[in-house]
């Protein structure tokens, strides 16, 4: 790492970040100051599983160690799913002891070799002091490199919130890396259909990629681009999924729809700073809430909104987290520190909610944002059901001319692969009347990029065709109005 990893501090200890936003003025309304419910610097004690590994020095390791220490990184990179996250300096009971800037350098040093051995890189996200006189610590990230794109690591954020609060003008900015003009240009990348572009207001489910290469930079675009969806998915380590949903109440069943049907592992209320605390807000509230869904707030707007009104809004959020029928901890995001401390709790199932500000047309607060979302670990839960026999959900249909019928949807258990230009047959149904049709997979596409193979967790859409030896025309033929949203495609084993 290139400079000093630690040198001068802020007025109370810590270390400042780049890119860290200016703190806030205190919003009215208690919030959670401790991340840990103990002193600041005080972090919970060491996990023997999960992704997160603390280690208080790795200095000159002798290859017997050295082996020990990559079997263990190797470990803690299958448990996220193909990401780790080092804390440096910081003891097993979570004790930020810190360590001499040489020494710092050293371990981190090892650490490097370690990801090395594994075909991994390491970013240091944060550094701060440690309790020790000129001392520090580092939390580092370290990711995989996958030698298929399709392979990357992939989160799915479900985006509500009411309408006009900047939904998918947030996800546009995001993906695009292009700033908003206060006139709807960033949202047009996201919509679907043309009475969307024409009344500025969502009606259907839109899903947007955001990628992040292994050293933690966003792939969607350079200073020269933006990079196209294939270059994007070859390029990163980690793909964040945005699932843009409906706020207007007209569209609500399409907005459960999207909940339930995209399978998401996090949901993001967006809220507009001038607007307050809307109806549809505390609907998609609830709906996370009976979803179990981890989630966090962004509230949006931030320039236009006056001060007073601002405060107002985040003070009346924070209130509604905190009563008694949502029972959650809202955080606000003032700094690196809070932000990669709440992402890792979030993925561990905590009560914290972040709550960020940030503003579409400035760009202020979207830092944090983006560094939330490249340290937002993976959900588990997907490992296990990429042995199991197949299952897809659907979710649309298309008549693709010279190719047939396609549909698009998320495979919720199994795998399926294209071998030898051939894809697996499965069932496609229930229909009207309860009955299955066997069909063979003839592609795939995840991301609008052709791939050999999709695991549990990843959306994608599969051409299919009817295989009925000896059947009638009409069971051998199969057309766009014979799929209905809801339908599956299952393994016969099942």
């Amino acid at each position: 790492m290139a400079g000093r990893v630690f040198g001068a501090r802020t007025s109370d200890g810590r270390i400042p970040c780049d890119g860290a936003a200016t703190p806030e003025p205190r919003i009215r309304g208690d919030t959670e100051e401790s991340l840990f419910g103990a002193p600041r610097e005080q972090l919970p004690p060491e996990n023997d599983e999960g992704p997160v590994e603390y280690k208080l020095k790795l200095l000159d390791p002798d290859p017997e160690r050295f082996d020990r220490l990559v079997s263990q990184l190797k470990f803690r990179l299958g448990e996220g799913l193909g990401e780790a996250l080092y804390e440096v300096g910081v003891g097993d009971d979570g004790t930020p002891t810190g360590l001499p800037e040489a020494e710092l350098e050293a371990s981190l040093t090892t650490l490097r070799r370690m990801a090395a051995a594994l075909g991994a890189e390491v970013t240091v996200l944060h550094a701060r002091a440690g309790l020790r006189p000129e001392s520090g610590c580092v939390e580092a990230l370290v990711r995989e490199r996958p030698l298929d794109g399709n392979l990357a690591v992939e989160l799915r954020v479900a985006v509500v919130g009411n309408v006009d609060s900047g939904k998918s003008t947030l996800v546009g900015v995001l993906t695009r890396g292009q700033l908003d003009n206060g006139r709807g240009l960033a949202r047009g990348h996201c919509f679907r259909h043309k009475h969307e572009v024409d009344n500025g207001r969502t009606s259907s489910v839109s899903q947007q990629v955001l990628g992040f290469c292994a050293e933690g930079q966003v792939t969607n675009y350079s200073a020269v681009r933006p990079h196209t969806q294939e270059e994007v998915l070859k390029a990163s380590s980690k793909l964040v999924t945005f699932v843009d949903l409906c706020g207007h109440e007209r569209y609500l069943k399409t907005t459960v729809f999207g909940l339930t049907g995209a399978v998401p592992d996090f949901g993001a209320i967006i809220l507009g700073a001038n607007m307050g605390v809307q109806r549809m807000t505390r609907e998609h509230l609830g709906l996370l809430l009976a979803l179990r869904l981890p989630f966090f707030v962004v509230v949006t707007k931030i320039d236009l909104a006056p001060e007073n009104v601002r405060a107002e809004t985040v003070d009346k959020m924070c209130s509604l987290l905190k009563g008694a029928s949502v029972r959650k901890m809202p955080y606000l995001i003032k700094d690196a520190t809070g932000c990669l401390s709440c992402a890792r709790q979030l993925a561990e199932g905590a009560r914290l909610v972040p709550v960020f500000q940030v503003s579409n047309v400035t760009g202020e607060g979207l830092d944090l944002l983006r560094l939330f979302l490249n340290a937002l670990p993976a959900r588990r839960e997907w490992v296990g059901l990429r042995d199991e026999k197949a299952e897809f959900c659907i979710d649309d249909a298309f008549q693709v001319p010279g190719v047939g019928v396609v549909v698009a949807g998320t495979l919720l258990r199994g795998r399926i692969s294209i071998t030898n230009g051939q894809g697996p047959t499965l069932l496609l149904g229930p229909d009207t009347t309860g009955c299955f049709k066997r069909v063979q997979i003839k592609g795939i596409h995840t991301k609008s990029v052709a791939v050999d193979e999709v695991r549990a967790g990843q959306s994608a859409s599969f051409a299919v065709k009817v295989v009925a030896p000896g059947g009638s025309k009409e069971d051998r033929t199969l057309r766009k109005n014979h799929i209905r949203k809801g339908q599956v495609l299952v393994d016969p084993d099942l």
